[in-house]
């Protein structure tokens, strides 16, 4: 997937995100402007640890905003219910696997909180129907797995 692309999101991941970064822009961010200030307060600014900790934290934290913040830019909301109709796997399913050694797993495919679609398991259910066979090219090896059954 391209940056340009954008990444497919369902609404209530989109929300999720939103609600992220509202939460680190805010409160969080605020929280790390006082202990700035508090650890400024400490005196010598070269070995004070506080203050250094301080100021990696909200590095860390304004690179996540900005993450956070490209995400949202470029992300498209699928549509749901045409996705739900189609029968295939697309973001926001939930699939079922039965692997070629009798394991059943359920995957739900979301780059918020679930199986990524950019994932090795992602990649080979996106567009696939119930009963169809997938060869999955993990890091630990290759695996087959039918589709079982897809639901949102």
């Amino acid at each position: 997937m391209t940056e340009q692309q954008g990444e497919q999101l369902t609404l209530a991941e989109r929300e999720q995100l939103e609600h992220e970064l509202a939460e680190l822009e805010g409160p969080k961010r605020q929280a790390i402007v006082e202990a700035i200030a508090v650890a400024r307060g400490h005196g010598d600014l070269s070995e004070n640890f506080e203050y250094h900790s301080a100021k990696n934290e909200q590095g860390l934290l304004e690179r996540r905003i900005t993450i956070l913040r490209s995400r949202l830019q470029h992300a498209q909301v699928i549509d749901e219910e045409a996705a739900a109709a189609s029968g295939v796997v697309t973001v926001g399913s939930r699939v079922e696997l039965r692997r070629e050694d009798g394991e059943v797993m359920t995957v739900e495919i979301s780059s918020v909180g679930g199986v990524s679609p950019e994932s090795p398991v992602g990649r080979a259910v996106l567009g696939k129907k119930a009963g169809d066979e997938i060869v999955v090219e993990a890091p630990r090896g290759t695996w087959r797995a039918t589709v079982v059954s897809i639901g949102r």
